[in-house]
């Protein structure tokens, strides 16, 4: 499908039809549109079943982003984006304003035992090929670098550094979100609160979605941008291993005074990062990852009797803290391989999809978005390719795998 920049309704769209029509208006969707429309030219339309963003993993992420990846395509997508974040102001600016998205860039700090040492090697070294700069420290430049730092039971670590062609840390994710919806809607994009409840196939081609409003809305082309939700939909074109899946996420207060503390991951699975005046944690649930648990059901004791004493153990000054509130959101879990699923859908002419990141969705939306506008608008990847996400792989069972999941 090539749409070119067409204002007729393009390869099979009509002069009321956009050329295109997007399935979720999270951020991976705001984005697509954005550049579909600015870069391209193309018309578009969003459909969102949740306009308040109340269940949206984009409004409920942790929002941080690094290039220690155990994939190539993965360090390339998050170089790209970060170029992008650290200029959105002047690119998504709307009559003279700027967002503001808050970007930090204290790195992200991998720390391992022994038997992790060699993957965190073998990850730099890729990390190096593509001029991203990771620092590999062992144990006793972890203790002079960070002094606030149990080390006893450690071999080393990796830290991310700042260059001009890579980083690590974390943002104000919604205010990302909002800024592509902004920029899109003054491109022309229109954002519709209706939920899509079917894909209407003409053959090999996408004819139209019905939604639940009773709708039947038909473009050229159509993109599932929908989360962690994309799997039922796209059901009866491709099945999907595409899951909702629970994170809590623990704001709590500290003393503690860590000096340069970055995003750190410790080796039993928890994360914690500074946020302000005070710090954010999580980790995996402890008894298994069941099918879209409800947000509300926040696993407080996975804190108290799981997170706490290990947080203590790993930093002393955490003896002493304060759990204020606590979040939850939806990982967009692919479980064959946890990497995005980018591209056209196989078999299926003019649909797309862009799901299943696991985490990083967030952190990989600029660079997505302006890739797939590229495969929609021109047929091809322009300035980055996003060929080793293509969901051939499914068909072909040929994981990518990531390594570095939190």
């Amino acid at each position: 499908m090539i749409l070119g920049g067409s204002r007729d309704g393009g390869g099979g769209g009509t002069a009321s039809s956009p050329d295109v029509l997007i399935v979720g208006a999270g951020v991976m969707g705001a984005a697509t549109a954005c550049f579909l429309a600015g870069d391209h030219g193309l018309r578009v339309s969003v459909i969102e079943r949740d306009p308040a963003y109340r269940r949206a993993s984009s409004s409920l992420s942790a929002s941080s982003i690094r290039h220690q990846f155990s994939t190539a395509i993965n360090i390339v997508l998050s170089q790209s984006s970060l170029a992008f974040y650290r200029r959105i102001g002047a690119a998504l600016a709307v009559d003279g304003e700027a967002p503001q998205i808050g970007l930090v860039e204290p790195g992200y700090l991998y720390l391992a035992t022994a038997a992790g040492m060699p993957v965190l090697q073998a990850n730099a070294a890729l990390q190096a090929q593509h001029g991203a700069s990771t620092l590999l420290l062992n144990r006793d430049a972890l203790a002079q670098r960070f002094a606030w730092l149990a080390v006893d039971d450690l071999a080393g670590g990796s830290l991310g550094l700042s260059t001009a062609t890579s980083g690590e840390g974390g943002f104000d994710g919604y205010s990302v979100l909002q800024a592509f919806r902004r920029k899109a809607r003054a491109l022309g994009v229109t954002f519709v609160a209706d939920e899509a409840t079917e894909l209407e196939m003409t053959g090999a081609r996408i004819a139209a979605v019905g939604c639940a409003s009773g709708a039947r809305r038909c473009a050229a082309a159509v993109v599932v941008t929908a989360g962690a939700w994309s799997a039922p939909l796209l059901a009866s074109v491709l099945p999907l291993p595409v899951r909702p899946r629970k994170r809590d996420v623990f704001v709590f207060r500290s003393p503690a005074q860590l000096a340069h503390c970055p995003l750190l991951i410790d080796p039993s699975g928890f994360w914690f990062r500074p946020e302000s005046d005070r710090f954010i944690c999580g980790a995996p649930p402890r008894d298994g990852d069941p099918d879209e648990p409800p947000l509300e059901a926040i696993d407080h004791s996975l804190f108290d009797e799981w997170l706490w004493p290990r947080l203590a153990a790993r930093v002393p000054a955490f003896e002493s803290l304060r759990l204020e509130r606590a979040w939850a959101g939806y990982y967009e879990l692919n479980t064959f391989d946890h990497n995005g699923l980018v591209g056209a859908v196989p078999g299926s002419e003019g649909l797309y999809l862009a799901c299943g990141f696991s985490g990083h969705g967030m952190q990989q939306a600029p660079a997505v978005g302006r890739g797939l506008a590229e495969l929609i608008a021109t047929g091809r990847y322009a300035t980055l390719d996003l060929a080793p996400l293509s969901p051939q792989r499914l068909l072909d069972g040929q994981p990518l795998r990531e390594a570095n999941v939190i």
